[in-house]
């Protein structure tokens, strides 16, 4: 993610993460991850906290493709496969089981963000704005113009393909023949952060968080808003001081849809009408998990915090990742799982945070929430490591 204006982007970008100095911020910024990869130099990363592991994780299977770059990959996860991408524009298709490479199909593209999968198929988004929907044994089905910079992966649902622009617009593709069926859009504030935010598909509702704070819930059909509700709302006399951006997806299900904020709060709303159930105060550009109890927010310090589903009450947090640029957490099973920049996939105990468990990928970072299929999770690291994980 990056802070942008035109003419102010690298001065703010800096003021925003505390950097005294500009060097090298820009091409950094330009092409990459911004917060995620420019946190100050002199908050160095905490060390690894020595741990009594009580669970064994295991890698069940591993496959290796292209490098991420500055960008941010993560796995497409269908019935069968495992959709996998690289920024030089390899697309592979993984045994879901086995990691086996089954296809591979290579594009001569740069693509920008991870992979999105459903119903057989599997859709890419390039450097340039163009959408890549690919099927059966790997084959181009179309492709589609958004016109404009994709870092989320797709979603694909109910005949329709889902993405997100950086330029805060939403686009519905026809899944057959990748026809636009509607667009959504919304005005940026003047300063704004380029994040990997995607969107959460939801029982015919699209959910997304935008710049500004605001969360929406469209009509999957037809774009069409349902309601709009205000997660954060900005603070502060400068343009820097009132970012409130959401910069990562919402978690949703049939109880409530909560979303988080940078520089704003963490909010729970009622999923129908958008009431508002309950907020704290709270900064994140990672995102958020949610299970039947608990809420569980990565800080923008490195921090795991959980809070009651009802209330909003602090239940714990876990401090002892700081500046490890962990990822949003992932529940997995009775546990917690988050990545951090040095390839580690910690294990935490939903009850108390305390940390259960730790394995090592290829020790490059992991900047996308770990998913989850069967009983596995899977994580991508930045060199094209993809591990399948266990854990008894």
């Amino acid at each position: 993610m990056r802070v942008f204006r035109a003419g102010r982007w690298v001065a703010a970008a800096a003021l925003l993460l505390g950097i005294t100095g500009c060097t090298g911020m820009a091409e950094k910024l330009s092409t990459g991850f911004g917060l995620w990869d420019s946190v100050d130099p002199a908050a160095q990363p905490a060390p690894l906290p020595p741990i009594t592991a009580t669970v064994t994780p295991r890698i069940a299977w591993q496959a290796s493709v292209g490098e991420a770059e500055n960008f941010v990959f993560s796995p497409g996860i269908d019935a069968e496969e495992i959709t996998v991408a690289s920024h030089g524009g390899e697309i592979s298709w993984l045994d879901r089981a086995t990691g086996v490479l089954l296809w591979r199909a290579k594009t001569g593209q740069s693509f920008s963000g991870g992979a999105g999968a459903g119903g057989s198929l599997a859709v890419v988004s390039t450097l340039r704005g163009e959408i890549l929907g690919f099927g059966g044994r790997g084959e181009l089905k179309w492709n589609a113009e958004a016109r404009s910079e994709v870092l989320a992966p797709a979603q694909v649902a109910e005949g329709l393909v889902v993405v997100r622009t950086t330029d805060s617009r939403l686009f519905a593709f026809d899944a057959a023949d990748g026809k636009r069926k509607w667009v959504y859009q919304r005005a940026n504030p003047p300063l704004t952060i380029r994040s990997t935010a995607g969107v959460v598909i939801y029982r015919g509702a699209v959910f997304a968080g935008f710049a500004g704070g605001k969360l929406v819930a469209l009509n999957l059909g037809n774009g069409a808003v349902g309601w709009e509700a205000a997660v954060a709302l900005p603070k502060g006399t400068t343009e820097l001081e009132r970012v409130t951006d959401i910069t990562s997806a919402p978690v949703v299900d049939d109880r409530q849809v909560c979303a988080v904020a940078f520089q704003g709060r963490l909010a729970c709303f009622e999923p129908r009408g958008g009431s508002l159930l309950w907020a704290r105060d709270l900064s994140s550009y990672s995102g958020l998990a949610m299970d039947d109890r608990y809420v569980y927010v990565t800080d923008d310090r490195g921090g795991v915090q959980a809070f009651g589903r009802e209330t909003g009450a602090s239940v714990w947090k876990q401090d002892k990742l700081l500046n490890r640029r962990v990822t949003a957490p992932q529940v997995a099973g009775t546990l917690i799982a988050v990545g951090d920049l040095e390839g580690y996939v910690h294990f935490l105990s939903q009850e108390d945070g305390s940390f259960v468990g730790r394995i090592a990928t290829d020790g490059s970072p992991i900047a996308a929430k770990p998913a989850r299929f069967d009983n596995r999770l899977l994580v991508q690291t930045r060199k094209g490591g993809v591990f399948a994980i266990e854990v008894p």
